[in-house]
């Protein structure tokens, strides 16, 4: 899911680090895969468990404890992007009777809106738990100033489904297209991961079960520490059944 957020940033493919803000970051799952793709990251989460637990696995950026319905404690200008995942819903639930979800979701997103640069977006990925609940978030984001709108990704899909909330800073853009086929899904994960350095990787889609394909799966896997087999002349190939 951080892929595919990072993804609909649009960011520039100019070889340049950008700064990105990671809203709800948890123990920095998401900040690993900005690190890995080259970019530098902060990371906001209201949580001092999960802040300690960043620390402790020594990821890479820098965290600030923050309830986001308080607003970002941000320049003007600051970020090239954000993302959040599986956050912004716990905006519309209120923890005290003091607190207004309407009031808490345009705190936040009018804090948003001024620390990111112009022409940038911001992503979020969440899970709606209805109609109405994705109307209250899509409304305060527009008096706030964003514009753009909600990408549903494998929107007939009961497992795969997916939806973003993709805003824009600054002039109206085209929203980027839904993924509706499980090819792309391959080629988003395995799309040009960068490494400190900023090597480009093949931005080719992926044809699914061929040599690189299997390739950059193993790849992945052995960044998160996974055993894998080595690879041999079939790997790809595909394998004759005797009945």
């Amino acid at each position: 899911m951080t892929e595919r957020a990072i993804e609909l940033l649009a960011l520039p493919d100019d070889n340049i680090p950008k700064l990105l803000l990671d809203i709800g970051c948890g123990s920095g799952l998401s900040g690993e895969v900005i690190t890995e793709m080259g970019h530098n990251w902060i990371g906001v989460d209201i949580s001092e468990a999960m802040l300690i637990a960043v620390d402790d696995r020594e990821v890479d950026g820098d965290v600030v404890l923050k309830d986001m319905g308080d607003g970002l404690p941000f320049r003007a200008g600051t970020f090239d992007g954000a993302i959040s995942i599986s956050a912004i819903q716990w905006l519309c639930h209120a923890n005290t009777r003091e607190q207004s979800p309407q009031k808490r979701l345009l705190h936040f997103f009018q804090s948003l809106y001024a620390c990111m640069s112009r022409g940038t977006r911001a992503v979020f990925q969440f899970y709606p738990e209805t109609v109405s609940q994705t109307e209250l978030i899509t409304t305060q984001a527009t008096k706030a100033g964003f514009t753009g709108g909600v990408v549903i990704d494998f929107p007939n899909s009961a497992k795969a489904k997916k939806v973003y909330l993709v805003l824009m800073v600054g002039g109206i853009q085209q929203l980027p297209k839904a993924l509706t086929e499980e090819e792309e899904v391959d080629q988003v994960l395995s799309i040009g991961r960068r490494s400190r350095k900023n090597d480009k990787r093949d931005r080719r889609k992926l044809l699914k079960r061929s040599r690189e394909w299997i390739e950059a799966k193993k790849d992945r896997a052995r960044k998160h520490g996974k055993d894998v087999c080595a690879s041999s002349k079939y790997t790809g190939r595909k394998r004759r059944r005797f009945t």
